[in-house]
C-alpha cells in the first residue's frame, strides 16, 4: 500500500525515510561486501594506479547511472505514482497500437523476466558475502560458511507467510546503523590515505580507460554489482514517494556508500595484500564479530526487500494477463502491499539454495549477478527513450533524448560485458528469464485465442435478452450473477444453464472485471452499470494492476447503484464457465509444445472463485472445453 496515499501528511518524514531506508536500499546498500573485492582480486595484488582508476569509474557510475538516471530521471516516469518495469511498460504503451506496442510489451516482459533471476541471486549472494565474514575471523570457520547461509536462508524464507509486518519495523533502524558504520569505517580508512580521494577526478577514470580499454571492459561486469539494487529505486517510488527515496538516497546512502568504497581502496593502498575481503578488513579487530552480525542482518534485509519484490511483480503480472491466477494471501489487515505468494516463495527458496550450494562462493556468484542487474536496466532505458521525452518540445526534449541516449549507451557497454561471463555462471539468469518470458509470452497469447475465439462465437446480449424474456422459460426466485469475459456478448455459463436446467433466474447480472494500464483504480471509478433488459444489466468494474479484484464488494457497490436489483447473499447465485483446454493432436511436437504449456498452465492456475472471492458455497460452474 502507498504509505503515502494512505497516510498523507499524517506521516511522518522520519519515518518514511526510515522505511525507505529498510525497503529501498537494502540490495544496494551490501554491495560493499563484494563489489571491491570482485572488481579488483583478477590480477593479484592490486598497483595504487589499478585501485585509484577503479575507484574513479565506480565513483562516476553510482553518480550517472544512480544519481542521475534512476533518482533524478526515472523517478519523473511514473505510472500515477507508481514505478516498476511492468509500470513504466504499460505507461509506454499508452497510445500506442501495433508492432510499436508489441515491442514495447516485449521489453517490459524482458525486463519483468531478468528480475526473477536478480531475485534468486541477490539472497543467495548478499547472505554468503556477510557469512563469510567468519572467515576473516578464523579460516577454520571457512567450511561453516556454506551451511550457515543455508539455514539463514530456510529461516528467511519460512517465516515469509508471517509477513513482514513485525519484523518490518526494525528494517529502517538497522538500515540506519548499517549506514553509518558504513560511513565511519570508511571515513576512518581514509583519513590515513587521503590522497585516495584523488578518485573522485574523472581524469583518472579517462587514464585507466585508455591505458588499458579492454581490462576496463571487462571489469565493468564487476563494478556494477555496485548498482544493484538502482533498479528498486524506481520500483518503490509509489511506497515513499520519490521526494523521500532523493532525500534518503543523496542525504546518507550514496554518501556512505562512497566513504565505504574509497575506504576499502585507502586500505588497499596501504595494504595491497587486503584485497582477499577489504570490507571486513576494514574494520578494527574488536569490531570484526559485531560487523559479521550486523552484516548478516543486512543481508537478510536485503533479501527480504527482493523477495517482497517478486511477490509484487507476480501480482502485477497475474492482474495484468500475463502469468495465470495464484493463490495471493495478505499477512497485513492494514497494508495492501504485503501479499504472501506460496508458490512463487517455496520455487525461490529451491533457487536460491540451489545457487548456495552450487557456487559455494558470492565470489563465484557474483559472475552470475551483473547479466541479470544490467539486462533489467537496459530495458528500463529502453522504455524510458518511449515515455521521458514524450511531453517535452524544441530543446528540452532533445536534451531528454541526449540523456537517455547517454544511459543507453552505458547500459549497452554494462551488459555487453556482462555478457561476457555467461559461461561462467551468466547462463544462469538468462536461462531463467528465457524460461519466465515463455511462460508469460504462452500465457498472454493462449487468454488471447480464447477471448478471440469466444468473441467469434457468442451473439449480442441486448438481443438475446430481449426475445429470452419475450419467451421466457421457466424462471425461478432470486438473481444469476453471470460473469462474463467480454462486455456485451452472451456468456457460454447462461446458455449451458438454460440446455441443461432449462431455467431462468427473476433477475440477471453480467459482471466483466477489466484490469486497467494504471496501478489504482478510485473506488469512485471503478464501476459502469447499464440496463440491458427489463430484468437484466450489464456491469463493468475495473481494478488497477496493482489491486485485487473482489466480486462480492463490487456487488454491494452494484446494490447501491441500482436499487431495484436484488443481491442479497443468499439470494445470489454465481455462474461460471471453466474452459478446459484441449490440444489438437494432429498438429507436430514444434506446433504444439507451446499449446501443451499452456494448457498445463491453465490446469494449475488457481481457481476463479478464491481469485476473485466469490463464496464458493454460491457457486455453479459450468464446464467447457475448447480446442486449440
Amino acid at each position: 500500500m502507498n504509505m503515502q496515499k494512505d497516510a498523507g501528511v499524517q506521516t511522518p518524514q522520519a519515518a518514511l525515510l526510515l522505511g525507505a531506508l529498510g525497503v529501498v536500499y537494502g540490495d544496494i546498500g551490501t554491495s560493499p561486501l563484494y563489489t571491491v573485492k570482485v572488481a579488483l582480486s583478477g590480477s593479484g595484488d592490486p598497483t595504487p594506479e589499478h585501485i585509484l582508476g577503479m575507484l574513479s569509474i565506480l565513483f562516476w557510475m553510482l553518480v550517472i547511472v544512480v544519481s542521475l538516471k534512476y533518482v533524478t530521471c526515472m523517478l519523473r516516469a511514473d505510472n500515477r505514482g507508481e514505478g516498476g518495469t511492468l509500470a513504466l511498460m504499460e505507461l509506454a504503451k499508452r497510445g500506442r497500437s501495433g508492432r510499436g506496442r508489441w515491442h514495447l510489451t516485449f521489453m517490459g516482459l524482458i525486463g519483468a523476466s531478468l528480475f526473477y533471476g536478480d531475485s534468486m541471486i541477490t539472497p543467495a549472494i548478499s547472505v554468503l558475502s556477510a557469512v563469510e565474514g567468519i572467515g576473516v575471523i578464523s579460516h577454520q570457520l571457512d567450511p561453516w560458511v556454506v551451511p550457515i547461509a543455508v539455514v539463514v536462508l530456510l529461516a528467511l524464507f519460512m517465516v515469509q507467510s508471517r509477513g513482514t509486518e513485525a519484523i518490518g519495523r526494525l528494517f529502517g533502524p538497522v538500515m540506519l546503523l548499517w549506514f553509518l558504520v558504513l560511513g565511519v569505517m570508511g571515513a576512518w580508512r581514509v583519513a590515513g590515505q587521503l590522497h585516495v580521494l584523488q578518485a573522485v577526478n574523472p581524469l583518472w577514470a579517462a587514464r585507466f580507460i585508455v591505458d588499458a580499454p579492454w581490462e576496463t571492459f571487462l571489469a565493468l561486469g564487476a563494478l556494477v554489482l555496485a548498482l544493484t539494487g538502482a533498479e528498486a529505486l524506481y520500483a518503490d517510488m509509489g511506497h515513499f514517494g520519490r521526494n523521500t527515496i532523493r532525500r534518503a538516497w543523496f542525504g546518507l546512502v550514496f554518501p556512505s556508500l562512497v566513504l565505504c568504497y574509497f575506504g576499502q581502496g585507502a586500505l588497499l593502498l596501504s595494504d595491497p595484500s587486503t584485497i582477499r575481503n577489504p570490507f571486513f578488513l576494514m574494520a578494527p579487530d574488536w569490531g570484526l564479530i559485531p560487523l559479521v552480525g550486523l552484516a548478516t542482518l543486512a543481508t537478510v534485509i536485503a533479501s527480504q526487500s527482493v523477495i517482497s519484490g517478486a511477490f509484487s511483480v507476480t501480482r502485477q503480472a497475474v492482474q495484468l494477463g500475463y502469468w495465470p491466477r495464484m493463490i495471493i494471501l495478505h499477512t497485513s489487515a492494514r497494508e495492501e502491499g504485503q501479499i504472501y505468494l506460496p508458490k512463487v516463495n517455496w520455487l525461490l527458496l529451491l533457487a536460491v539454495l540451489a545457487l548456495v550450494l552450487a557456487f559455494r562462493s558470492s565470489e563465484s556468484l557474483a559472475h552470475a549477478y551483473g547479466f541479470a542487474v544490467t539486462g533489467t536496466m537496459l530495458m528500463t532505458s529502453v522504455l524510458a527513450f518511449s515515455v521521458l521525452p514524450r511531453a517535452a518540445r524544441g530543446v528540452q526534449r532533445g536534451a531528454w533524448l541526449a540523456l537517455i541516449a547517454l544511459f543507453l549507451l552505458i547500459d549497452v557497454l554494462l551488459f555487453a560485458s556482462n555478457t561476457l561471463k555467461l559461461h561462467e555462471g551468466g547462463w544462469l539468469p538468462l536461462m531463467v528469464g528465457i524460461v519466465i518470458l515463455t511462460l508469460m509470452m504462452t500465457w498472454k497469447q493462449g487468454r488471447q485465442r480464447i477471448h478471440d475465439t469466444l468473441a467469434g462465437d457468442h451473439q449480442p446480449l441486448v438481443s438475446f435478452m430481449e426475445s429470452l424474456e419475450a419467451y421466457p422459460p421457466t424462471r425461478v426466485p432470486g438473481t444469476a450473477v453471470f460473469m462474463s469475459m467480454i462486455v456485451g456478448t452472451v456468456p457460454p455459463a447462461l446458455l449451458h444453464n438454460l440446455k441443461h436446467n432449462k431455467v431462468l433466474h427473476e433477475q440477471a447480472l453480467f459482471l466483466t472485471i477489466e484490469v486497467d494500464d494504471t496501478p489504482y483504480v478510485p473506488f469512485n471509478e471503478r464501476l459502469k452499470v447499464e440496463r440491458v433488459s427489463r430484468s437484466s444489466w450489464q456491469a463493468v468494474a475495473r481494478w488497477g494492476f496493482k489491486q485485487e479484484p473482489n466480486v462480492p464488494q463490487v456487488l454491494q457497490q452494484v446494490a447501491h447503484e441500482i436499487k431495484d436489483l436484488n443481491l442479497e447473499p443468499m439470494q445470489t447465485s454465481y455462474f461460471l464457465s471453466r474452459q478446459t483446454v484441449i490440444v489438437v493432436r494432429r498438429l507436430p511436437w514444434y506446433q504444439s509444445w507451446r499449446r501443451h504449456l499452456f494448457a498445463f498452465m491453465a490446469r494449475n492456475a488457481s481457481r476463479t472463485t478464491r481469485f476473485y472471492k466469490i463464496p464458493p458455497n454460491r457457486v455453479v460452474e459450468m464446464g467447457m472445453q475448447m480446442e486449440l
